[in-house]
């Protein structure tokens, strides 16, 4: 990966729903190079996906929580894909300390947070959980 392709990534970090045309002029290429950067980008890995940003007025209308979890290191990858099927769940980190685990979890109100935090904690090789409510989000990339 060069410079081009990093400063490609970033454009598309910034606003995936640039145009080609946008995207190679800020970049001072043509077009064809955009699209054969993105292609190859995509083909190799670095690109996983186009996504959407939601407004901050739409994100604060919502509930957020970290939960950390301490997990049985036997049960750890069919606790990730249990996870991974409940919804709430916007993301999931391994993490060092006492915790293995912070999955980021969002709904939108207190009750169904409290509902998908309670799912996590029943889950199979869930040992402990601690949860933090999200106040703020002072930014974000």
């Amino acid at each position: 990966m060069d410079d081009l392709d990093r400063r490609l990534l970033e454009l598309l970090g910034a606003n995936s729903r640039s145009s080609i045309t946008q995207l190679a002029r800020d970049l001072g290429v043509a077009r064809a190079t955009v699209q054969d950067r993105m292609h190859r980008l995509e083909q190799e890995g670095p690109l996983r996906g186009y996504t959407v940003r939601l407004a901050p007025d739409y994100q604060r209308s919502r509930i957020g929580a970290h939960v950390m979890i301490a997990a049985d290191p036997k049960k750890q990858a069919a606790l990730t894909r249990a996870l991974q099927k409940i919804p709430a769940v916007r993301a999931l980190h391994t993490i060092s300390g006492q915790y293995d685990l912070i999955a980021m979890v969002q709904e939108e109100s207190t009750e169904a947070l409290d509902t998908a935090i309670d799912a996590i904690g029943a889950l199979d090789g869930v040992e402990r959980t601690l949860s933090s409510i999200v106040l703020s989000t002072k930014f974000e990339r």
